[in-house]
């Protein structure tokens, strides 16, 4: 169950979102408690400062009469607490600012710093009857210049501490709402991501089962959208491939049986002394050559396409004479069509000399113009070309045969595919793969109902 991807996911976002969210609660409430700390420290350093002030103020006032004595101010330490919310202390001389007065104002027995240096102070100390930490600001009382005594101002670190305890458990609160939107999200979005993989990994399961008629996700985005196009490409050629060998298992049976049959009954014949006139057994034997060259050919057809699909064949390199080898080519077929009264011209602009590989090149030559032969009607037109242009030899065979529409040219040089019937595919895909090894490329234009013209591209 961990292991599905429809799991993963969802637990996958949840932990980058958990994490993601325990870093920035752990900044927040860090940067959280800094700010609590300064406002609080700039709020008592205001109070500090001002209360200092008044009491300085009262001091220098002159209260009291000819003799020294002062009078406290009337404004008491508890009523500045109040006002203030904080508690406030006094460090000073033991007999008080105003001696003989009371001043209201909490004394420090033990002075937890030194408040003669005339500045403010920032500490945190432990209150007498107290068990927990405050922090405080003393600021000088001073009089005519001199630093007499300090108004301490303090509050419970504690307090501080709850307001970040405060923001901890809103966050919480938060997070685990957030986190459950979060989990909901990604179960939805996994599903939607999920659900098109799931389609797919069937599709693939039907594909490996031999069914390519497959249904893959319409309109997936982005990725997925991709591979959905090309899994859907790849079941179709695959079907196609299945038909195409399925073809040429039925053609290359129907090849084989054929000469098979044709040598057979003649052996056979010739074996029970049917055939005694000796120009008849001479026919029977030339007969079973012809028959036993076609099954050659075939044979040799087969094992050219293996050779290339494995590239375990060899290119040789010699000069090449291509008007003598059009020459020798365009000899092979007079007779043929000479025998079909088709109107057989060779056409040659250029006698270049090429470095190749003769015997491949012929061989490329060879099965344009039969599959040329093939495709062209008696009574039709051929025609052999050789010329040379921009630092290329070209060699195309023109027929006026029935010609080849735009969406089968793609698969024509497939192997297994023939627009021929009886055709075994083979030589248009040898061609092909022939001349792409020999550095070249076959090209095609057709037009249907008016004839082809392949044409082979090679280096001069």
């Amino acid at each position: 169950m961990l292991g599905s991807l429809r799991v993963r996911l969802p637990l996958v976002f949840l932990a980058g979102i958990v994490l993601a969210g325990v870093i920035t609660t752990a900044i927040s409430v860090r940067l959280f408690q800094q700010f609590t700390e300064n406002q609080t420290l700039s709020k008592l350093n205001r109070e500090a400062h001002g209360i200092a002030e008044l009491y300085s103020t009262a001091v220098n006032a002159g209260y009291g009469n000819k003799n020294g004595d002062q009078k406290a101010p009337r404004f008491a330490g508890k009523t500045l607490e109040k006002a203030t919310g904080d508690r406030i202390y006094l460090l000073g001389p033991r007999l008080g600012l105003f001696p003989g007065q009371i001043t209201g104002l909490r004394p420090l027995p033990q002075e937890p710093i030194d408040w003669h240096i005339g500045k403010s102070v920032t500490f945190d100390f432990t209150p007498p009857g107290q068990h927990r930490r405050w922090l405080a600001v003393a600021n000088p009382i001073a009089s005519s210049g001199t630093t007499i005594g300090a108004i301490v101002v303090a509050t419970p670190k504690a307090d501080i501490r709850q307001q970040v305890v405060s923001l901890i458990g809103r966050l919480a609160i938060a997070g685990v709402l957030g986190l459950l939107i979060a989990a909901l999200l990604a179960w939805y979005l996994s599903r939607r991501i999920v659900r098109p993989i799931l389609q797919l990994s069937d599709a693939v399961d039907e594909v490996a089962g031999g069914n390519y008629a497959v249904d893959v996700p319409p309109n997936a985005a982005g990725e997925l959208g991709h591979l959905s196009a090309r899994v859907g490409e790849m079941a179709h050629r695959l079907g196609e491939v299945e038909q195409m060998e399925r073809n040429f298992l039925m053609s290359v049976s129907h090849e084989l049986r054929t000469p098979l049959t044709a040598i057979r009954g003649h052996v056979a014949a010739l074996l029970e002394g049917v055939i005694e006139d000796p120009e008849l057994r001479h026919s029977s034997l030339e007969t079973v050559e012809a028959e036993t060259q076609r099954l050659e050919r075939l044979v040799g057809d087969i094992l050219d396409l293996a050779r290339l699909d494995t590239k375990r064949f060899t290119v040789t390199t010699e000069e090449v004479d291509m008007a003598t080898l059009i020459e020798q080519v365009f000899e092979r077929y007079r007779d043929e069509a000479q025998r079909r009264s088709i109107d057989y011209r060779q056409k040659l602009d250029a006698r270049p000399v090429i470095v190749s590989d003769g015997d491949r090149v012929l061989q490329v030559v060879g099965n344009l113009l039969s599959n040329a032969f093939h495709a062209t009607p008696n009574g039709g037109r051929i025609t052999l070309e050789l010329a040379q242009r921009n630092g290329t030899v070209h060699v195309a065979v023109e027929d006026t045969g029935p010609g080849i529409p735009p969406e089968a040219r793609e698969r024509l040089f497939r192997p297994f595919v023939s627009n021929v019937s009886g055709g075994t595919g083979l030589g248009l895909a040898i061609a092909k793969e022939l001349s792409t090894a020999l550095g070249g490329r076959i090209e095609l234009e057709s037009h249907v109902g008016r004839g082809s013209r392949f044409e082979l591209v090679l280096p001069a």
